[in-house]
């Protein structure tokens, strides 16, 4: 049968659409499912503050009554204002193993986002670089961690056949916590004293307990720390709030930390436990009670997993280069390895990121997943 695309239009539409990865990953050993009612609310125009400045069409791809694909076209206004572009984005790629499908699925998003006057196609963005993004392209023999993405090793050919090509790729590192932790050369170990010695630094944990406070402090930080990365979005403070409520359940405060100078807080690094790991041994299905129960299962078992992710690490202007950044890594592993965790994840970097891929390396991490954002001029 031909491929038909069709556009998401009705709210059963959109659970179809959120549903349909579930065919696609039944048989995988690594695919960790969403929770659906969260993927409801991330994608609802009327609620996610993403949509407050970007405009959106999600496309599903049919073989006869058969659902084959999904697609997600994206114009983030607020990226192209911050980057003077004109670009538009794809995302929520999802199809089975099928060129033709694919091209079509493409084809439709490009198209949209021509109609709108883009001059060239960005993704896979999930909607964009402050939530999932990247294929995955190498690393394929272990479950994603959380907040990361997952995809079938076809995916890469498919979008190259579709005639886009690489735009950036983005490394996943991964350390063991006891060797950082308890073997750190000894010019690394001078190197962190040092740092926090020469600068007068004050590292402490974040406090819970003053949450907007520390929230506010954050956003302040993060705005500032990431606006010169390739791909990035000062985040409104409407979806800084939101992923802060996202984020609040599952955070290990042990693992958060802030950097102090003279009362100022010049740097501050994030890391989470890994509940992809409870949320991969839940399985749930595509439905919202199942989800509602994960959710339940994933807060129980957040601090019994064997690994974290280093989410955010940010240092502003003028402390970058001076080494804040191994500090971190190095306090991040320390009181992991207090908490029982074995292995992080630090988690995404761009290639180009010399400073901060060098200071993983020489704590002995290595590249282990690599994600790739693809364009195509329109």
């Amino acid at each position: 049968m031909d491929v038909r695309i069709e556009p998401v239009v009705t709210p059963a539409q959109l659970q179809e659409f959120i549903r349909f990865p579930w065919r696609v990953y039944a048989h995988d050993p690594y695919w960790v499912p969403p929770l659906y009612h969260e993927r409801l609310h991330f994608l609802d125009k009327r609620r996610s503050p993403f949509f407050a400045h970007a405009e959106a069409a999600f496309f599903m791809a049919w073989r006869g009554e058969t659902a084959v694909g999904t697609i997600a076209a994206l114009i983030n206004h607020r990226h192209n204002e911050f980057h003077d572009e004109n670009v538009a984005h794809f995302g929520m790629f999802e199809v089975v193993e099928d060129a033709q499908t694919a091209v079509a699925l493409l084809n439709a998003a490009c198209s949209w986002a021509q109609q709108r006057g883009a001059d060239k196609i960005i993704g896979p963005m999930n909607l964009s670089t402050n939530d999932e993004c990247g294929l995955l392209v190498d690393g394929f023999d272990s479950p994603p961690v959380v907040m990361m993405t997952y995809n079938p090793p076809y995916y890469a050919d498919l979008i190259t056949a579709a005639g886009f090509t690489k735009a950036m790729d983005l490394w996943a590192w991964w350390a063991d916590i006891h060797e950082v932790a308890h073997h750190l050369p000894e010019k690394l170990q001078r190197v962190v004293s040092k740092v926090r010695d020469r600068y007068v630094l004050r590292v402490r944990n974040l406090d819970l307990n003053r949450w907007d406070e520390e929230v506010a402090l954050v956003k302040r930080i993060y705005n500032n720390a990431w606006a010169k990365n390739w791909g990035f979005v000062p985040m409104t403070e409407a979806e800084f709030d939101r992923l802060a409520h996202t984020l609040r359940p599952i955070l290990d405060p042990a693992l958060t930390f802030a950097v102090e100078k003279d009362d100022e807080t010049v740097a501050f690094a994030l890391s989470l436990p890994d509940v992809n790991q409870p949320l991969h041994r839940f399985h749930p299905s595509p439905n919202q009670v199942g989800s509602l129960a994960a959710s339940a299962y994933v807060w129980l078992n957040r601090y019994r997993v064997a690994g974290l992710r280093v989410l955010v690490l940010g240092v502003v202007e003028p402390y970058r280069g001076r080494g804040i950044d191994a500090l971190l890594y190095y306090e991040t592993a320390l009181a992991a390895a207090r908490r029982g965790y074995k292995w992080a994840e630090a988690s995404w970097i761009l290639e180009n990121n010399d400073m901060m891929n060098r200071a993983l390396a020489m704590m002995g991490g290595k590249v282990y997943k690599t994600y790739r954002i693809y364009e195509r001029p329109l």
